[in-house]
């Protein structure tokens, strides 16, 4: 039985929010995809199969309407169609929706109106900056949500405009956030019996692709400067892309505890082949950071050693350094195109592509391959998603199905929920992840009421630890504001691994939880005799979930690093760029920011799977597998159309003016930006109004795509002499997406987000009153409202050990004299 095998989904989104509907199709769901006369707008979005615009052939509505039932009705114009719409809301358990605030309630439908009809649904809806708010009427567009989201000034070159990535992609953060949040309102209400509404703004599902930077203003800290192919955390600049023989790589050249290791390897690789000295080779490249603190080291020194780096790397192909990377245990991944990832043997031997026969193919062509499973699962093997369906196809059979009336999947024996009890309450995790992509998922669950208990060791610093934005720009084991807001809400444990006697303490912690969560390079678990096996053998219903970059299996399996090697390998980086450069890639380690929510949702689900069954289970997560359903068009395109995707900064196939565009200096910051996007006609008369260039307004999208540049340079004109927020107001008022392209300073005091409440302060047991960022959702009935710090280490030690395992003092006091506790 699939895991979300008796739930039934309507899915009203377009092709914004449509990829929520099909990671909860994918998970077993039966997903009902209700759509106007002519189709959802996804069948309108390029490209098409053989370039034919026809609605059946967009790649859009391929990649993510797979595996889903097609009703038309017209809720706008026939109360016939919309009363057939509520009898179907009466018995469905989740709705997904993408409409404005208050266009639902315009046509009589509204969440209360619809909560009424079926007290047990849950309701995620997706809007631009959320259902109120001095932002809610916003025109909007990818770009535009980039930049309000922070993630736009983060990424492309320091002497251009900020980049996006050329897919979009601001809608595809807030859509996996929205199934993974439908599934922890599900769980709550298979105890109360009671659904509830959820707010989900893509501003804030995109602030978690700054990895956490947006804190560095209220932390005290040096903003992030974009860099291309890297970032700039003064005094240093970073690189992450680096020119090679045949192309380019990602190599994570860090220093740290964590991190610095690797570094050292590969100087000592770069000795081997003559490039540096044995003085350069033994520098501390662990403590080089703090060593250009200290004057130890200087910047003019790091900028020699980056360019004997680049000369070194110029002598070795893509394939030479993949395969030193490996044997080595160095942070190097090839930045890849989309035709690489298709051929990727690593995805071939993981069996990750999925076969389909579009019917708009059904006259000729084999079946297409497209993205797979985001999770392999051992006892619920995910669904192989059938073709997207033809418009209206179900119609008839589900109004047929609307006379026999369907009850929403609601258990016997729910009992009335406890006031200001949190939706997974009782919920029990045992988490051993690290860096972003994991501890992410385990923040979003310990917010909404499961109990934490984060593992980690003083003899191996979490990386987390070790990274930026710090506390007052000063490094510390306790400092840095990205383990701050992963880590809010858990409680830290430090447990000497290495220590055999750590053992028994672990497997009382497996027996105490639900779900064990670890994100160690594959085999490490079983290394320390804690692989599932073993684990299941003291819990037989415990749920596994193992996070890694490329999956446990494959000639990937033991490629380690971070998500700036994932997105490298999966085709990000290659596409990210002006047409004339390298590629600059995206911001650091993109599918940390992605894939924490694909991961989300597959342990809720395989919670509920539990909860019927009584049956725990193995996840295997590729970080990588599930990221790629981020691209999935762009994959669909090179596989139908043989066309690669390749760099064209910020412009847009179908839209004019599109760009990012350089405003007003503040002093000596000369770095302001307004991103600006006409999407249509009415956008263009209006912007020509306020530009004052009526001459114009008579162009339409092929005329404006046509004389693109010469638009670009009116645009950028007016926007030089005005500063970024008069743009952006000026423009919204008309009704034309825009907005300023934020950083930290300028997103802690966006008036959307302090509406929202979104950063909140918590009580560090070492710093006292520090700021990190609150839920990025709202939760009607049973919202995240009271946040804890996150722990120092070991805070919570004596906490776990008696209250949840139960040891008395005396067995305490052993483990502490073995010396097992940190």
């Amino acid at each position: 039985m699939t895991m979300l095998a008796p739930f039934r989904v309507i899915d009203l989104t377009d092709h914004r929010g449509n990829l929520a509907g099909m990671i909860l199709a994918q998970l077993g769901a039966e997903v009902i995809a209700v759509e106007p006369p002519g189709g959802s707008a996804a069948r309108r979005q390029g490209p098409f199969a053989g370039d034919i615009a026809d609605p059946e052939r967009s790649l859009v509505h391929w990649s993510y309407n797979r595996g889903k039932r097609s009703v038309v009705w017209d809720l706008a114009r026939r109360e016939a169609d919309r009363e057939r719409f509520r009898s179907l809301v009466a018995g469905a358990d989740i709705l997904i929706d993408t409409a404005a605030p208050g266009a639902l309630a315009g046509l009589g439908l509204a969440p209360e109106i619809l909560a009424g009809l079926n007290p047990a649904l849950v309701h995620v809806s997706i809007t631009p900056f959320g259902q109120d708010g001095p932002k809610v009427g916003y025109a909007e567009s990818d770009l535009v949500m980039t930049a309000a989201g922070g993630y736009l000034a983060l990424t492309g070159d320091d002497d251009r405009a900020p980049l996006r990535i050329p897919l979009p992609q601001a809608w595809h953060h807030a859509a996996t956030d929205a199934a993974g949040v439908a599934l922890i309102a599900l769980h709550e209400r298979q105890r109360s019996g009671l659904g509830q509404f959820v707010d989900v703004s893509v501003q804030t599902s995109v602030l978690q692709a700054t990895q956490s930077m947006v804190l560095a203003q209220p932390m005290g800290a040096p903003k992030v400067v974009r860099v291309s192919g890297g970032l700039k955390l003064p005094p240093l600049d970073l690189r992450l892309v680096w020119r090679c023989k045949d192309g380019h790589v990602s190599i994570a050249f860090l220093f740290g505890s964590s991190i610095g290791p690797f570094s050292a390897r590969l100087m000592q690789w770069v000795h081997e082949e003559g490039f540096c000295d044995q003085a350069t080779r033994d520098k501390d490249w662990v403590a080089f950071a703090v060593h250009v603190d200290q004057g130890i080291e200087t910047v003019e020194e790091f900028e020699r050693v980056k360019v004997l780096l680049q000369e070194f790397l110029m002598t070795k192909t893509k394939a030479e350094l993949l395969e030193q990377a490996l044997s080595r245990r160095l942070l190097i991944a090839p930045v890849t195109t989309i035709a690489d990832v298709a051929d990727s043997p690593q995805l071939e031997a993981r069996s990750y592509w999925q076969q389909v026969r579009p019917a708009a193919l059904a006259d000729g062509g084999g079946a297409v391959r497209m993205a797979g499973a985001i999770t392999k699962a051992s006892a619920s093997p995910l669904v192989s998603l059938g073709p997207p369906p033809v418009l209206g196809a179900d119609t008839e059979a589900i109004e047929r199905e609307l006379a026999t009336p369907r009850l929403p999947a609601v258990p016997k024996g729910t009992a009335n929920p406890v006031p200001g009890e949190l939706p997974l309450a009782g919920v029990k995790i045992l988490d051993f992840m690290w860096a972003m992509a994991g501890p992410a998922t385990t923040r979003v669950l310990a917010d909404y009421g499961a109990t934490v208990v984060r593992v980690e060791s003083e003899h191996k610093l979490e990386v987390a630890r070790t990274l930026q934005p710090f506390l007052h720009g000063a490094s510390g084991a306790e400092n840095s504001g990205l383990f701050m807001n992963m880590n809010a809400g858990k409680l830290g444990l430090a447990i000497d691994m290495g220590n055999p006697a750590s053992r028994d303490v672990i497997m009382d912690l497996v027996r105490w939880a639900d779900v064990v969560c670890e994100s160690f390079s594959p085999r490490a678990m079983a290394a320390w005799g804690l692989g599932y096996d073993a684990l299941r053998e003291v819990n037989p219903q415990l749920i596994m979930l193992s996070s890694c970059l490329m999956g446990q299996t494959g000639p990937l399996a033991m490629f380690a690093g971070f998500g700036n090697l994932a997105a490298c390998i999966s085709g990000f980086y290659n596409i990210t760029g002006w047409p004339d450069r390298d590629p600059s890639g995206p911001f650091s380690a993109y599918t940390d920011y992605v894939s924490p929510r694909f991961s989300m949702a597959v342990v809720l689900a395989a919670l509920e799977h539990r909860r019927r069954t009584g049956e725990g289970q193995y996840l295997d997560f590729s970080q990588a597998e599930a990221c790629l359903h981020l691209l999935a068009p762009a994959l669909l395109d090179y596989e139908v159309n043989g066309r690669i995707l390749g760099r064209s900064g910020n412009e847009d196939p179908l839209h004019a003016p599109h760009g990012v565009f350089r405003c007003a200096a503040h002093g000596a910051d000369a770095d302001r930006w307004a991103a600006v996007a006409v999407t249509d006609d009415a956008q263009w008369r209006a912007l020509c109004s306020v530009l004052g260039r009526e001459d114009l307004a008579g162009l339409d999208a092929a005329g404006r795509r046509g004389r693109r540049a010469e638009l670009d340079a009116v645009v950028a004109a007016w926007c030089a002499t005005r500063d970024e927020l008069e743009v952006e107001r000026t423009l919204q008022a008309v009704g034309v997406p825009a907005h300023q392209v934020g950083n930290s300073p300028e997103l802690v005091e966006d008036p959307q987000l302090l509406h929202r409440g979104h950063f909140v302060t918590v009580d560090h047991a070492q710093h006292g009153p520090v700021t990190i960022e609150g839920s990025r959702f709202r939760f009607s009935r049973t919202p995240a409202t009271s946040f804890r710090a996150a722990p120092t280490i070991g805070q919570d030690g004596f906490m776990v050990l008696s209250e949840l395992l139960g040891y008395d003092v005396d067995r305490i006091a052993e483990l502490a004299a073995l010396e097992l506790l940190e």
